[in-house]
């Protein structure tokens, strides 16, 4: 049977059928994919079948823990004891290709990124929604841009619309609280559904600085995600000290299903972990400097200040907002003070 991994605690794992979303069933993972060195994680397209005698004799594989590397590698830590945990019908078998693994929190195949941006209280934090645009460019991911409580400074909300339209992201200026714009971004989510490739799914997850109304416009868009996430297998939760990581729940968008990331503390996907992330790459990651790359006078250009930069001549023409180029030195400063000798150990972790 073909499924997708919906969440995973302690070597169990939460595994919905392709063919009936509605139905989840409990797994553990087999023996084989130890030797792969290959951990399930949370989105991961899978292959189940049901237990042998040796599966049930086998120690439990834990969830990926979330230091594997960005491009679909895992790290897995030899359990302590031989832990044979809770009896199963069911072993995942074989872990599909992912199109990309974040690191933390960990999850796999995530198709589309909602970085929110509050117009006020808080305060717009454009170098936040600026990071998460990094992480979802650097590993393939589309970022949709929420400009959330526009009702209360429409002139605000804009110019974060003008930001980042000019950078080539699809926006929605909205207001959870008030549904003003909602029903257009679920609009968009329904048809993001309805295209997903035979034999395939769409998910996505929404980040962004704490206090931008995360939760209330998921709550706004996904009605039922509230009675879904309150729900959870007591089987699965059965550590007394258990934290409950990424879970996806399936969303029906009026005849398509929406994978939706939900996890406590989502609110901003951690970037301290990319220092193993090539700084004079860096560039490439903001969309709207591609047309300029390879034309600077200098070969090695850095984009920061140097004469004859192709990137600061369309900043100076308005073809770059300032504040885009504000977080993309800010981010190169910081990626560039990595000690050289942390930066190989973090791509030993790739």
């Amino acid at each position: 049977m073909r499924g997708i991994v919906t969440r995973g605690v302690g070597g169990l794992y939460g595994v919905r059928l392709a063919e009936r979303p509605e139905e989840e069933i409990l797994c553990r993972a087999r023996g084989i994919l130890r030797q792969k060195k290959l951990s399930p994680t949370v989105g991961d397209d899978v292959r189940v079948e049901l237990a042998t005698e040796a599966d049930r004799r086998e120690p439990l594989i834990p969830p990926e823990d979330g230091e594997a590397g960005r491009r679909g590698g895992s790290r897995m830590k030899r359990p302590e004891k031989r832990d044979r945990g809770v009896d199963v019908d069911y072993v995942i078998d074989a872990v599909e290709e992912r199109r990309s693994l974040l690191i933390r929190p960990p999850v796999a195949n995530l198709d589309i990124l909602f970085a929110v941006i509050p117009c006020a209280a808080p305060e717009p934090d454009l170098l936040t929604a600026d990071k998460l645009t990094v992480i979802a460019e650097n590993y393939g991911i589309e970022t949709v841009i929420v400009v959330n409580k526009a009702d209360l400074d429409p002139e605000k909300a804009r110019e974060i619309a003008r930001i980042y339209g000019t950078a080539g992201y699809r926006v929605f200026p909205l207001s959870a609280a008030g549904g003003e714009g909602v029903d257009a971004l679920r609009r968009y989510i329904r048809e993001r559904a309805l295209d997903a490739p035979d034999g395939g799914h769409v998910s996505g997850a929404f980040a962004g600085a704490s206090g931008a109304g995360k939760s209330t416009l998921m709550t706004a868009l996904f009605p039922d995600l509230r009675l879904a996430t309150g729900s959870v297998s007591r089987k699965t939760e059965r550590g007394r000290h258990t934290t409950r990581h990424v879970e996806l729940w399936p969303m029906d968008m009026d005849g398509g299903t929406f994978w939706i990331a939900d996890t406590p503390g989502f609110s901003m996907l951690d970037f301290t972990r990319f220092d193993f992330f090539p700084y004079d790459e860096l560039a490439s990651s903001f969309r709207e400097f591609g047309d300029c790359l390879g034309k600077c006078r200098y070969t090695k250009c850095t984009h920061l200040r140097e004469e004859g930069c192709a990137v600061l001549a369309k900043r100076d023409a308005g073809g770059i907002a300032a504040s885009r180029h504000e977080s993309y030195v800010r981010i190169y400063e910081e990626q560039r003070s990595v000690p050289e000798w942390k930066r190989r150990q973090n791509e030993g972790s790739r």
